[in-house]
């Protein structure tokens, strides 16, 4: 059975707001809920303000735990930024805040403009399989192995996602010291590329630090670094810190806030959510 700690902590780097549960030897189900604010310029002029709403499906036993995402994401500003990627050379005629195929005609020649706009929809869902390797016979230590795909299922011409499918593999670890949990992992990712946004794969980490309050509360704070995967963009490089409460009854209650330091992610958020188990 997986340390509690380490799954509270770990699944804020997953889906923050929806906290892994202490699953039961013959497997739990949970649903969770909630929503996350983000706002930052990503190296542009212009602040883009970004809203989520992650609904999220878990089952997890002694070793497996399996997450399928469905997002709804609101975002106003810079029609060259992308939710999860930052800023990206972004050559869609129809992008966000374009119209359909609004140009400009230079000295050069035409030239499609980058402007502001707003746009809503479905986000890109995520599904994820992870497996634990090992863990000591008193669970204080523990590996795991994560698999993630990241379809593209955001409208690209709304400028809320790529279009295109991603493919992740990470390994993460956690260990046990009395109230304290230190965990962390290492990742890479495969980016989809279409014919108007051009991606590079990149490796992430993530290092972090939780602690129980109490019976009921678990608060935790990590770093999360990602390398550049747009040619125009830059690196994403995050602090996170968390609340998480447990209610009685199945029920479960998680806040966070979070600092970028880097282009490639937001200058700050907030989130909070509800998990139900059974």
């Amino acid at each position: 059975m997986r340390n509690q700690h380490y799954w509270v902590a770990v699944g804020g780097l997953l889906l923050i707001g929806a906290p892994a549960a202490h699953a039961a030897d013959n497997g739990q189900f949970s649903l969770s809920t909630g929503a996350n604010y983000t706002s930052g310029k990503y190296g542009t002029d212009t602040t883009t303000d970004i809203w989520s709403v992650p609904f999220t499906a878990e089952y997890q036993n002694d070793r497996w735990t399996m997450k399928l995402t469905v997002p709804y994401i609101s975002i106003s500003g810079a029609g060259n930024v992308i939710p999860g990627v930052g800023q990206v050379v972004n050559s869609n005629p129809h992008g966000r805040g374009r119209g359909l195929g609004h140009t400009v005609v230079t000295g050069g020649g035409t030239t499609t403009t980058t402007t502001s706009g707003s746009a809503s929809g479905l986000g890109d869902v995520v599904a994820s399989a992870g497996y634990e390797v090992y863990h000591s016979a008193d669970h204080s230590f523990g590996l795991d192995l994560t698999g993630k795909i990241k379809f593209g299922t955001a409208d690209e011409n709304k400028g809320l996602g790529t279009g295109k499918d991603d493919y992740g593999l990470s390994v993460d670890t956690y260990k046990v010291m009395g109230d304290w949990t230190a965990f962390g992992g290492v990742g890479w990712m495969k980016y989809g590329s279409s014919q108007y946004i051009r991606l590079k794969n990149g490796a992430n980490a993530n290092v972090g630090m939780d602690y129980r309050f109490s019976r009921n509360d678990d608060f935790g704070a990590y770093y999360y670094y990602r390398q550049k995967i747009a040619s125009n963009g830059g690196p994403q490089s995050e602090l996170t810190a968390y609340w998480n409460h447990r209610l009685g009854g199945g029920w479960r209650l998680q806040s966070y806030v979070l600092g970028g330091f880097a282009n490639g992610s937001p200058d700050y958020g907030v989130g909070a959510s509800v998990k139900y188990s059974f």
